[in-house]
């Protein structure tokens, strides 16, 4: 069987490993090398550097829907095709070229979650459980029928960095499977609830801004689902300073929404709190910009005018 793998980030690379080892892969379609950071030094996705290093050939259009993309995709007849994070939207000419269709793989319980960034959203909206869902694409965003799903747990601990990891993995499990029962007509597509869907949108670095007045929970949430990409920041000093990790606490007195508390009595890692506007957010590790990452006791000792400050919301 002639399969295609559609993929970009690291997310996906575990996947494309388990796929080579059952079924003959004829191409590996991932995004264009583009420029990247401060240097500006050309980057090469993930997917593409596993690719390589498997010997499997690499295309990279620049748009998948122009008809000379799909006329080469069409040349090279796939039975099937599997994307996971590809970063490019399928039209309907792509759909439509393997006889099995086109499968993906999402990192959420459908049809919670569709859209750009499912795992951040599920740790934002506090979800207790995510996991991930195979599915057969149609035109829509994320709408297709699903084939098989499995289920994680959200700990406290989780970031969006750990989260995807454990759902990369998971991903990689179930995929091999997956194609094989779908092809052998041993799977039944289950139609999504469009009524029970809800939608995760792009994520932008001003989204990383801390609203001192929203609260505790709430914060807490954001410091982890956005780890470690952009980072929940607020502002001391005139420099951006990023809360790297956390822990909501109960309101112990009167304060303001952004002010800077001493926790004098032990509270896990956090050395200092945040007042919001429901309860404290205990800190336990922060980057000032300019500066590498710190415990927040070790920040507290090269900032002793920091506690009582207001930071802005």
């Amino acid at each position: 069987m002639r399969v295609v793998f559609m993929g970009s980030p690291e997310f996906a690379v575990p996947s494309l490993e388990r796929l080579v080892t059952r079924y003959e892969l004829v191409a590996v379609y991932t995004q264009p090398d583009r420029p990247a950071g401060r240097g500006r030094e050309v980057a090469v996705s993930p997917v593409k550097q596993a690719a390589v290093k498997l010997g499997l050939p690499v295309v990279q259009p620049e748009k998948l829907r122009s008809p000379e993309a799909v006329a080469q995709l069409r040349a090279i007849s796939p039975d099937v095709i599997v994307v996971s994070a590809f970063g490019q939207i399928l039209p309907e000419a792509v759909l439509e070229i393997p006889r099995y269709g086109c499968i993906n793989i999402h990192p959420s319980v459908l049809p919670r979650h569709r859209g750009a960034s499912p795992v951040a959203a599920a740790i934002l909206a506090g979800d207790d459980i995510t996991g991930v869902s195979i599915m057969k694409m149609d035109k829509g965003l994320d709408t297709g029928p699903v084939l098989v799903q499995s289920r994680l747990p959200v700990t406290g601990d989780d970031t969006t960095g750990s989260l995807t990891d454990k759902l990369s993995l998971m991903a990689a499990e179930m995929i091999g499977d997956v194609v094989a029962g779908w092809v052998n007509g041993e799977l039944t597509p289950q139609p999504q609830k469009d009524t029970e869907a809800t939608y995760s949108g792009t994520i932008n670095k001003e989204d990383g801004e801390i609203n001192w007045q929203r609260p505790a929970a709430e914060t807490w949430h954001k410091v982890r689902a956005f780890q470690p990409w952009p980072g929940a920041f607020t502002r001391w000093q005139g420099k951006r300073l990023e809360i790297i990790q956390g822990i909501p606490l109960a309101s112990s007195g009167k304060s303001v929404p952004g002010e800077v508390i001493d926790l004098k009595k032990s509270s896990g890692n956090a050395a200092f709190g945040i007042s919001t506007g429901d309860g404290i957010l205990g800190v336990c590790a922060v980057q000032l910009e300019g500066k590498r990452k710190a415990t927040a006791g070790d920040f507290l000792r090269g900032q002793r005018n920091f506690i009582g400050s207001r930071l802005p919301s």
